[in-house]
């Protein structure tokens, strides 16, 4: 295990650390990303309160922290499993509180982490009671995106770009396609770790406003890609969040093989821009009023109401023909979701296929979580700069409960693929 342990003359720059504490990561301090750790402190007073701490670095050099308050048993123990917080940025029993809480001083910063190839760095440290210069000991903890044994190689088609990953092994491995609304590798790579080949394919590739029509032909070829690859069965599952949503549901409407659909927090309505497939405009986008979001104090905007009503008889034609889709769909609405209405879109959805006699469908939502549904353990973001509409917009939820939706509903899509695509290799996973 990669632990850190403290010699009689260890120190670090804050501070000389006790040479009888130990921090230990429980089963070990590199593991995969989504992958739960028990945080055990040893060798402390009787009944001692201490202060853990964890800090991290994202991708764009902004460090995220997070800290509480915790009081040993009478033999100088404490386990994350079964302790509660007493105060911090959490309160109560949260194994994976120090994680999910972290966050930067400034307002409004998301946790940059797309790139599989580094690992999510963690130091976990424990200190006097409200002391950061009197660290007591002190373990780093290494998030890995991608297994041993998975491959990573960048893609480019004719008309899209992409990251493929690929699990070890002969397979066959069921597809997926992970369209997500800018360019990010952490969810495919997790996923290609459970034993499926994915496609990261992002919506944009430019700036938002740059984009005229959405080409539903691209994210087709992406398709086309991935059913030509030679560890794969036929189908092609599809996992989508927000913008990302209406083209899962386009695929899943107008292209064959599409077997599978994960919509996470998206609309059900082609939005901003049109949709073309095959040289001819499909679907006529809903569009988004500035003038309707609501400002706070706080800086961040709420940008739920910009976009045009999806559910009224005026903008049915920008509804996606749902209808018409093969495969099954996998709906996930948050129902503090402050970027979409996205709980109203999932019953239109559920409404929609009922009224054509379809069952194709199984329904999830959380209360309490918001729109930035992530795999689980990612700091809990409540609001950041939105690149879709180039606006500070607050994301929504509860941290808590934010934190618990996203382990309940990652074990929920894998359930979701391996049900309804083909899975008999799936079940190989890589080691670190």
């Amino acid at each position: 295990m990669l632990l850190k342990y403290v010699s009689d003359r260890g120190s670090v720059a804050c501070g000389e650390m006790s040479s009888q504490v130990r921090l230990r990561l429980l089963p070990s301090a590199r593991c995969l990303f989504d992958e739960p750790v028990q945080v055990k402190v040893e060798g402390l007073r009787s009944r001692q309160v201490v202060t853990m701490r964890a800090r991290s670095t994202d991708e764009k050099g902004v460090v995220f922290s997070s800290s509480a308050t915790y009081r040993a048993d009478g033999s100088g123990k404490i386990d994350l499993l079964r302790d509660p917080s007493l105060s911090g940025s959490y309160v109560g029993v949260e194994p994976m509180g120090l994680l999910w809480s972290l966050k930067a001083d400034a307002l409004h910063k998301y946790f940059f982490k797309d790139n599989a190839l580094q690992p999510h760095v963690v130091k976990f440290s424990v200190h006097e009671e409200d002391r950061v210069d009197r660290m007591l000991a002190e373990v780093t903890n290494e998030r890995l995106l991608i297994g041993d044994g998975v491959s990573r190689v960048t893609v480019k088609g004719r008309n899209f770009q992409g990251v493929l990953f690929t699990p070890p092994g002969q397979g066959p491995f069921p597809a997926v396609l992970d369209v997500s609304t800018f360019a990010s590798e952490k969810r495919a790579s997790l996923l290609a770790n459970k034993g499926f080949v994915v496609l990261a394919v992002p919506v944009y590739t430019d700036k938002p406003h740059n984009i005229k029509q959405t080409n539903l032909d691209h994210f087709k070829e992406a398709v086309d890609f991935l059913q030509q690859q030679p560890k794969v069965n036929k189908g092609v599952g599809i996992v989508s969040r927000s913008k990302g949503g209406e083209i899962a549901l386009s695929l899943a409407a107008f292209v064959p093989g599409v077997e599978a659909t994960v919509w996470i927090n998206g609309c059900s309505a082609v939005s901003l821009v049109p949709l073309y497939y095959e040289n001819q405009q499909i679907i006529p986008p809903l569009l988004f009023d500035t003038t309707k979001m609501i400002h706070t104090e706080s800086g961040a905007s709420i940008m739920k109401y910009g976009l045009e009503n999806p559910l009224a008889a005026e903008n049915k034609g920008s509804l996606v023909p749902i209808e018409q889709a093969k495969g099954r769909f996998l709906f996930v609405a948050s129902e503090d979701d402050l970027c979409w209405d996205t709980k109203a879109c999932m019953d239109q959805m559920v409404e929609r296929l009922k009224h054509h006699g379809k069952e194709n469908f199984e329904t999830v939502w959380y209360p309490g979580a918001g729109h930035l549904m992530e795999p689980p353990y990612s700091p809990y973001c409540p609001s950041s700069f939105n690149g879709f509409i180039s606006y500070v917009v607050l994301w929504g939820g509860e941290a808590r409960a934010h934190a618990a939706a996203e382990v309940h509903l990652w074990s929920t899509i894998q359930e979701f693929f391996r049900t309804h695509l083909s899975c008999d290799a799936a079940q190989t996973k890589p080691k670190l």
